[in-house]
């Protein structure tokens, strides 16, 4: 089975931060907001919204198969967890900064001095993201990579025939 990937339509992001309001809720001790910041938790969101001339940018980790983040990490805090996920053990991460310069895709965050980036600890039930199911437009979607190509060629053409 081929594995299933966060990808973005970017002609339909808003700009609304729902995705980063899931991700931060999803990664909370118990997914409430408010409980969080009246336990003193600070709620910490792992993908960003930016705005580049006028347009809005979701920025994710893609869980590169070949992750350069993996490759230069010298404690070996990032570290590849599956076939699908790569993510960062804090406790060796020494905030040096290579796996965040190394990331093509600027997916790669800081707080407190170490890493935030996608871990995907956030799926449902039925294995999707909080970012995705959050979102209100369809910018994000989790497939495959053989689906999200089938899905834009068939707009491709539908666009065409309009």
């Amino acid at each position: 089975m081929s594995r299933k990937e966060i990808f973005i339509r970017y002609e339909r992001c808003t700009g609304c931060h729902s995705c980063e309001l899931a991700c931060a809720v999803a990664h909370t001790s118990d997914g409430d907001l408010v409980g969080a910041i009246l336990r003193g938790e600070r709620p910490q969101k792992y993908l960003w919204v930016e705005n580049i001339d006028e347009k809005k940018v979701p920025t994710v980790c893609r869980q590169c198969e070949d992750a350069p983040c993996v490759a230069v990490c010298p404690t070996g805090a990032m570290f590849k967890l599956d076939e699908n996920t790569n993510v960062c053990n804090l406790q060796q991460c020494i905030g040096c900064w290579m796996c965040a310069l190394s990331c093509p895709f600027g997916a790669i965050g800081r707080n407190e001095g170490k890493v935030v980036k996608c871990d995907r600890a956030c799926l449902n039930e039925e294995g999707i993201p909080a970012c995705v199911r959050s979102c209100p437009t369809g910018a994000l979607v989790f497939m495959t990579v053989e689906e999200f190509e089938a899905e834009r060629r068939k707009e491709a053409v539908a666009s065409l025939l309009k």
